[in-house]
């Protein structure tokens, strides 16, 4: 007989419209707590059978974190008895024998409930069984451009993953996708404008995956990945790739050589042509403004963010944008410019818009929300407020843990170090208590990743650098 395990959703209730929606958004503080209001089951329970500190169920049921892994996700939705359509899984294997009698897995829900696209828990493990719909199409025997605009929006799809992943999770996934457009680079046959179109789609898959590799610490497949696609976007004749390429470049030199990333960021907004899409010239402009800012060059700095926030603003309507620069908004650039003014020293300016901008922001994307944390908190040290900036470092914290990324680590590493000297606040020492009572989950966790990778000196979002 199979295993029904004691936190087993009562059927019923997994019709249940409230619950149905938390599932999808993957949303499982609400789960839980609605699982011991309505089906009596207690947190202890379902702590020991999702393998969760009874503390961090309880943490999330009143709405502080997120789960965003996809092992952690699968282990919820077996422990619970969740099928695998109403958290964008593919049917888990118990459902083949809880189904009743004659009923496919398919069957086996709603028909109103489409799969998701997996968004929120994918890695290159489980990407093959829980993305049933991103699965490539087979080549033709010569290659049009209608089917590289179909990979193209297969990319687009994926790179989705990466705002809400981190490049732990995503590396592999995006590393295949470029495996397999070399694969038809070199043996596929081509029309003329279908090879350079797919030559542009490699640049853009290697920006991709040189990102998650950054992200998840492996640096120099990151080098690799970002000189890669250097040489396909001007092998392609694509101008604002080639720009994204040196800006990717740019970031990553900034931790070695700030003058040289300098000069790589200038390189980079010396592509913009009258034809650049107004979302390009803002990602390129901001990370010319975050290369200047580490340098120190407050000039310079302010010169580029206002070019960026002028390429928004004047943004002609119903422009095109590529979906790998969609994502730049005044959002953004709002925490762009906040995150400059930070690393300026000029805290007074810093708070205020990062505290805008973040309010804006949702938990869903945690690495990206606790990065910006990160460098409000720092602001708020620097303005002398010990208090604000130990709770901002605890909720960056509370975001970070179980995000496949180094970057989260790095940055709040160095924040709680400087928080030490002012343990006599209660803010802060309960801070440091409660960092101490997760060890080794938290502090030691970061403490090796702070020694194992280099430090984070930027930010980058889903597709360009990423949020972050």
């Amino acid at each position: 007989m199979t295993y029904e395990p004691p936190t087993a959703l009562p059927r019923d209730l997994l019709s249940d419209n409230d619950l149905q929606h938390a599932l999808r958004d993957h949303d499982f503080g609400t789960v839980f707590r609605i699982a011991r209001e309505r089906a009596g089951i207690s947190y202890s329970k379902i702590a020991a059978e999702c393998d969760i500190k009874p503390e961090r169920v309880g943490t999330l049921a009143r709405g502080q974190g997120r789960i965003t892994t996809f092992g952690k996700v699968a282990q919820i939705s077996d422990a619970l008895r969740v099928p695998g359509y109403l958290v964008g899984l593919a049917p888990r294997l118990w459902e083949a024998d809880s189904a009743p009698a004659g009923t496919s897995r398919a069957e086996n829900g709603p028909q109103n409930v489409r799969r998701r696209t997996l968004l929120q828990a994918a890695t290159s493990t489980g990407l093959a069984a829980a993305l049933p719909s991103l699965h490539r199409p087979d080549a033709p025997q010569r290659i049009t451009e209608t089917y590289v605009e179909r990979l193209r929006e297969r990319t687009a799809r994926l790179r989705r993953l990466d705002e809400v992943l981190g490049g732990g999770d995503t590396y592999r996934v995006y590393l295949g996708e470029v495996q397999h457009t070399k694969g038809l680079l070199r043996q596929g046959s081509f029309t003329v404008e279908a090879r350079i179109r797919l030559t542009a789609l490699l640049a853009e898959q290697a920006q991709q995956a040189g990102w998650a590799a950054f992200d998840g610490g492996r640096t120099p497949d990151a080098v690799a990945l970002y000189e890669e696609s250097r040489t396909a976007a001007r092998d392609a004749d694509d101008p604002d790739l080639y720009g994204n390429s040196l800006a990717f470049l740019a970031y990553k030199t900034l931790a070695d050589d700030r003058r040289t990333a300098v000069a790589f960021a200038e390189d980079s907004c010396a592509t913009i042509t009258a034809r650049t899409p107004s979302s390009v010239r803002a990602l390129l402009y901001e990370r010319l403004a975050w290369a200047c800012a580490v340098d120190g060059r407050a000039a310079s700095t302010e010169e580029a963010l206002t070019a960026a926030r002028r390429a928004l603003d004047h943004a002609p309507d119903g422009e095109p944008q590529p979906d790998w620069a969609v994502w730049v908004d005044h959002t953004e650039l709002d925490i762009m410019t906040g995150r400059c003014w930070t690393e300026l020293g000029r805290p007074l300016r810093a708070v205020p818009v990062l505290t805008d901008a973040l309010s804006r922001f949702t938990d869903e994307h945690a690495r990206d929300k606790a990065l910006y944390l990160s460098w409000l908190a720092d602001a708020y040290l620097a303005a002398g407020e010990v208090e604000q900036a130990a709770e901002t470092t605890g909720r960056a914290l509370q975001l970070a843990t179980g995000v496949a990324s180094i970057r989260p680590r790095q940055r709040l590493t160095p924040l709680l170090d400087r928080l030490r000297p002012y343990a006599h606040t209660s803010q802060v020492r309960d801070l440091l208590n409660h960092v101490a009572d997760q060890a080794p989950s938290t502090e030691s966790l970061i403490h090796r990743k702070h020694r194992s990778a280099p430090m984070e000196t930027g930010t980058a979002h889903s597709s360009g650098l990423s949020h972050g």
